[in-house]
């Protein structure tokens, strides 16, 4: 079983956010793999099937960013030999940029806090670079609009390393 999770918020507000750059993709992940988020449980949206014969889940915590490990440690309870992927956005890269790692730190990241104190350290990651502009406060940095033209080829690099990754 494969789980690739996307952090963001869950409300309207916040689509089309730099700390929602998760959700943005695994849906970009969901609709490559021909499958819509049509499920409520974990407490998060939910999408689901076989790819490449390896049954997989795509998740959207709905609990809000800073609260993502109570989604994960239900996961985490009930797939416990499952592959986890977390996709989330990493102001300390440049915008564009992919890095992907098999475990590590929470570093800076409130989302990755959560989950590391829920299920601890062993998890993978792919964090996407959203840059960070200094003239702003972080909050709002992050919780701003991003350009959809310059981000959408970013998303889909980031939906190809996901497949990649998970399912080579």
């Amino acid at each position: 079983m494969v789980i690739i999770v996307g952090l963001g918020n869950p409300e309207a507000e916040y689509f089309h956010t730099y700390h929602n750059i998760g959700f943005d993709v695994v849906d970009a992940v969901a609709k490559k793999m021909g499958v819509e988020f049509s499920k409520e449980k974990f407490k998060a949206l939910i999408a689901e099937g076989m790819f490449y014969g390896e049954k997989f889940m795509l998740v959207k915590p709905q609990t809000y960013m800073n609260r993502s490990g109570e989604s994960l440690v239900l996961l985490k309870e009930k797939f416990k030999d499952a592959r986890l992927l977390v996709v989330v956005d990493d102001i300390d890269l440049p915008k564009g940029n992919l890095r992907y790692r098999e475990h590590g730190s929470a570093g800076t990241h409130n989302g990755l806090r959560s989950i590391v104190e829920f299920i601890g350290k062993e998890f993978e990651r792919l964090k996407v670079g959203v840059g960070r502009d200094i003239s702003l406060d972080l909050a709002d940095y992050v919780l701003s609009k991003y350009d959809k033209e310059v981000f959408a080829p970013i998303i889909e690099k980031a939906a190809e390393q996901v497949l990649e990754r998970m399912f080579a």
